[in-house]
């Protein structure tokens, strides 16, 4: 995840706006040519041409930022909220049951610790490249139970070595196969100093929501999860490039006309800040659907022990603004408010001694309520 600053950052480098890009095709040819990168920094932002370390720059001021060189953005689109599938309250809690029972912190810790040992989790690096394999692998063991009715795959980048990870849960009823339901984290990790070779540990950023949703995939399956609509749980390769590997997702599923009918990110869900365990919800309207958000809220009550937080995360702080920008209902939990969340990411020090396996299973709980309550066709709407 990439972290506020409030500065007015776009005066680091004398570059060309995304707007007189536009009305030179030669200069983005030049720009793409010198290796720069078209970035976003707001949803009005039309994006500036910057260079690999004024990008990196961005990372170690912990400014958020989208990378839309390949992805040009619509604000329009983006301000959509087709959440018109999405319920105002929960009514499943009966059938969840079962899959929050068997919830187990262990699997957490034992899997955190594998992924963390990797160097570290860069998109570029050879060891990203070997962590994405090792959780494609452990994805499609954990699959196999239900492998009659669930697909486990990469979803592959070809600028790049580390894919993304998706699972589908195949739905009961033909009628809603071209729906789905998403819960997602990334699996990258970022040395803000030295990208391709420091140690990365990324235990909490984003080590931490790999295994809460790997988790409460692992629970689903085991005790025989059937849903009404699909639901997929995916990892994205590169967010901390800036949200690279999830906007060709969501691009693919608009190209391919794909109906979302919500998707849930975590991103950073160990950490338990100064003022104690609550859930973190972003409630930025330029990044997150608002009826989508607040029955967010309706599952922390019914499937939580801990309360929430409003928190605002800034423009796309994760990749849940890659689905808001393509105009699916999108939404985001953290470990906590976003200016209580830990400090120590992108760096070495991002360890698991630092984490609560605890706290990520109240977030493990929430993604279980989300996948049963929205895997229903509801005429609460």
């Amino acid at each position: 995840m990439k972290n506020l600053t409030i500065l007015a950052f776009l005066g680091l480098a004398a570059v060309s706006t995304a707007a007189q890009a536009l009305e030179q095709p030669q200069l983005v040819f030049k720009q793409r040519e010198q290796g720069r990168r078209l970035i976003q920094l707001s949803l009005t932002d039309a994006g500036t041409w910057l260079s690999e370390r004024e990008i990196l720059s961005l990372i170690k001021e912990r400014v958020p930022f989208m990378d839309i060189t390949d992805h040009p953005f619509d604000v329009k689109r983006a301000l959509n909220d087709a959440s018109k599938k999405v319920p105002v309250k929960t009514a499943y809690e009966s059938e969840a049951g079962r899959f929050l029972e068997a919830l187990d912190t262990s699997n957490m810790e034992n899997n955190l610790k594998t992924f963390t040992a990797f160097h570290n989790r860069y998109y570029k690096s050879s060891w990203g490249a070997k962590s994405c394999a090792w959780l494609l692998e452990k994805v499609a063991e954990y699959a196999e139970p239900l492998s009659d009715r669930l697909s486990v795959g990469p979803f592959n980048h070809s600028k790049w070595n580390q894919f993304s990870v998706i699972a589908r849960f195949n739905g009961s009823n033909p009628a809603l196969d071209n729906e789905a339901v998403i819960i997602s984290a990334h699996q990258d990790s970022v040395n803000m100093w030295l990208p391709d070779f420091g140690r990365s540990p990324g235990a909490d950023d984003d080590g931490s929501g790999t295994v809460t949703i790997l988790e409460t995939f692992r629970t689903l399956v085991d005790n025989g999860f059937y849903p009404e609509r699909p639901v997929e749980f995916h990892w994205y390769s590169a967010e901390e490039a800036g949200l690279l590997g999830s906007q060709e997702v969501a691009k693919q599923y608009k190209e391919e006309g794909r109906e979302i009918v919500a998707q849930l990110q975590n991103d950073m869900t160990g950490y338990i800040g100064a003022h104690g365990q609550v859930i973190g919800i972003a409630t930025d309207q330029d990044g997150v659907s608002l009826k989508l958000t607040e029955f967010i809220k309706q599952l922390v009550n019914a499937y939580a022990d801990i309360p929430f937080v409003e928190t605002a995360c800034g423009y796309a702080c994760s990749d849940h603004a890659s689905w808001r920008k393509y105009g699916y209902p999108s939404s985001f939990v953290m470990e906590s408010a976003f200016e209580d969340s830990n400090q120590h990411i992108h760096t070495w020090g991002d360890t698991i001694d630092k984490l609560s396996f605890d706290h990520m299973k109240q977030f493990a709980k929430v993604a279980v309520g989300f996948a049963v309550e929205l895997s229903h066709e509801r005429s609460d709407v």
